[in-house]
């Protein structure tokens, strides 16, 4: 079968019916079986196959979802003993850690613990009182400003004896300044904590 392209510029398309396709040339009516065949193509693509590849890639994705799903609770599952383990050690190291807080009573007996701790190591309070509280989601920071004069080594002497403390006492911000008569000034922010009841 041969097909003479010269021959396209001699149609009339005007001379086209299409009553008459029978009549049609060659060239013409594999152009128009061309065009045909391709928006055919593209309708069924379009109208049947395209929305089923969307759907399969959408059910892949959604394996693929699930797999991950799956093992992570799989992990969980299988390891539920040992969290179950971790729970109750984490429990009982709290209880330990709530008691070690000062009760309302006691919050009182921590200034004086303090004032303690530090004329036993040496130390001349210039001053040691509460700021105000600062309320957190679980707890209620109390921090306390001290104040107080003497040498680098009776300073060390103090925050090692603040740490024996029965209560949990942190120290923040501190600074050493040169006092006149050749000491030391040591200023620090002494912070315990107050456990939040759940209501």
């Amino acid at each position: 079968m041969n097909i003479d392209l010269k021959a396209l510029n001699e149609i009339d398309l005007n001379e086209l019916e299409l009553d008459n396709l029978g009549a049609w040339p060659l060239v013409v009516k594999v152009i128009v079986g061309i065009v045909v065949a391709a928006v055919v193509s593209l309708l069924t693509y379009n109208l049947f196959v395209a929305d089923e590849i969307s759907g399969y890639e959408n059910a892949l994705n959604k394996e693929i979802q699930l797999r991950n799903t799956f093992k992570a609770k799989y992990a969980i599952t299988a390891n539920l003993e040992i969290y179950k383990q971790q729970m109750i050690e984490m429990e009982d190291k709290f209880s330990k850690l709530l008691k070690r807080l000062p009760t309302s009573s006691e919050i009182p007996g921590t200034l004086d613990d303090l004032s303690y701790v530090g004329t036993t190591s040496g130390l001349i309070f210039n001053k040691i009182g509460w700021l105000p509280e600062i309320e957190n989601e679980f707890y209620t920071e109390l921090p306390i400003k001290i104040e107080v004069v003497g040498q680098y080594h009776e300073f060390g002497e103090f925050v090692s004896k603040v740490a024996l403390l029965p209560r949990i006492v942190s120290l923040h911000d501190f600074s050493i300044k040169p006092e006149g008569t050749g000491r030391l000034m040591f200023s620090v922010i002494a912070k315990t904590y107050r456990y939040k009841e759940v209501q």
